[in-house]
């Protein structure tokens, strides 16, 4: 087995653990909730659920295992509005959700393009990781398989959506004046978004035109730079490794700070909420670590650029 396979694996299933008990204890835990705060908690935490078993049973009987990649984008816009409507649409709360709302769609337009979604609600392209997760000296054992699709990909991925979105619970119906830290939150993360839809486009269009000249040249080395590298080099890539990785994870930390506007953070700019935006980081450094993995081996150039460019802070150019 891969050795960064198998060290993914092991952190997605540690984190899953961790992750559930984590969000459970504290959202039954924290005194500070108010009433209405912790059934609309215990709302989200049910819809979660449905979510959950959506995606296992689904995705078991589909054979499609990337069910809960097309609600990704759609659940967190779900939540934050509940958690907007219920709290009385104050200012913070609705344009936290008017935010994750434009985070949504375009991520949804973003992954429909390449053929995720389906008339079929249970078909369209499947993540191509999944299938070489699965090929994996463990897991390609269909019992094993079936308990990491529920614990990871059902279970833990819809918790990991859920706690993202704790912040706008947190949010709800807070006395404390809308000000410039709600304004630094909705700033960074506006800025965070236009940097992930800029690097998404640049490499959707990368692989297009790579696409339709390999459809002329058929043979990949024929093919004029940058495309001759078979990876994305150009705009931003050319200087970060994942830009719209990074734009992701910024989205929600900056989100994050509405919960500190809010008051919530009793203890300087802490509060427990914070835990969603902490794991989405580690699944990053999990996915980002599989997927340059993958491409080390597709592609030969791929280990030099690892070495050239950072992962995200630009700060060096790649030069062929």
């Amino acid at each position: 087995m891969n050795k960064n396979l198998r060290n993914t694996l092991a952190t997605a299933v540690t984190a899953a653990v961790v992750l559930c008990l984590c969000v459970l204890a504290f959202l039954w835990s924290d005194r500070s909730l108010t009433p209405n705060q912790l059934a609309t908690g215990k709302l989200l935490l049910l819809v979660c659920g449905c979510a959950a078993a959506y995606c296992f049973v689904v995705g078991e009987l589909a054979n499609n295992f990337s069910q809960m990649d097309k609600l990704w984008s759609l659940l967190p816009i779900v939540y934050t509005w509940i958690a907007a409507i219920r709290g009385g649409l104050g200012l913070r709360s609705v344009l936290f959700a008017l935010i994750v709302t434009a985070w949504g769609l375009r991520l949804t337009f973003n992954f429909a393009r390449k053929g995720a979604y389906s008339w079929k609600f249970w078909t369209g392209v499947e993540d191509y990781r999944w299938a070489i997760v699965r090929s994996s000296s463990i897991l390609r054992y269909r019992p094993l398989w079936m308990l990491f699709d529920l614990f990871f990909i059902s279970i833990y991925q819809n918790l990991l959506v859920l706690a993202i979105c704790l912040p706008a619970l947190a949010c709800m119906g807070s006395a404390d004046p809308f000000g410039w830290v709600d304004i630094l939150a909705a700033v960074c993360a506006v800025g965070f978004l236009v940097l992930e839809t800029v690097a998404d486009e640049q490499q959707w269009r990368f692989h297009q035109n790579k696409k339709r000249l390999l459809e002329q040249h058929k043979q990949l080395e024929r093919l004029p730079a940058p495309y001759d590298l078979g990876f994305n080099t150009t705009g931003l890539w050319n200087r970060m490794r994942h830009p719209n990785y990074l734009g992701e994870q910024g989205i929600w930390l900056s989100l994050y700070l509405f919960a500190v506007g809010a008051g919530a953070a009793c203890r300087g700019i802490f509060h427990w909420s914070l835990i969603g935006p902490l794991f989405l980081v580690l699944l990053f450094m999990g996915s980002s670590t599989l997927g340059e993995s993958i491409s080390a081996r597709k592609y030969p150039r791929y280990k030099d650029y690892m070495a050239r460019v950072f992962k995200y802070l630009p700060l060096r150019a790649f030069r062929k």
